[in-house]
């Protein structure tokens, strides 16, 4: 269980419903972590996957990381992908792999 700003963000984000394995189609499912891009959203139940970002824990209050979606759009570009969202990309880019190591 991966660890986050506090225990019930934690809870949230790692949430597993045995009736619902979408986490999209499960009304108990409030917290989406994207892990590759660091971030954190509020799920909206409109029957999609769309997320609103989050920049703030909503239990804690603490600040959550900076996204990492301009770093991995620019790294992915310097590495020859101009369209990472329709090209294969190297697995450590699908995971925090890739911005661990620069850390």
């Amino acid at each position: 269980m991966e660890q986050h700003c506090c225990e019930t963000m934690t809870h949230y984000v790692n949430f597993k419903c045995k009736q619902h394995p979408n986490i999209f189609d499960c009304p108990d499912s409030l917290i989406h972590y994207t892990e590759n891009l660091d971030e954190y959203g509020l799920i909206i139940h409109d029957g999609g996957t769309s997320v609103l970002t989050i920049y703030y824990c909503p239990w804690c209050g603490n600040k959550l990381p900076e996204s990492k979606r301009d770093l991995w759009f620019e790294t992915l570009y310097k590495l020859v992908f101009d369209d990472p969202t329709e090209q294969r990309i190297p697995d450590e880019f699908l995971t925090e792999k890739w911005y661990k190591i620069k850390e």
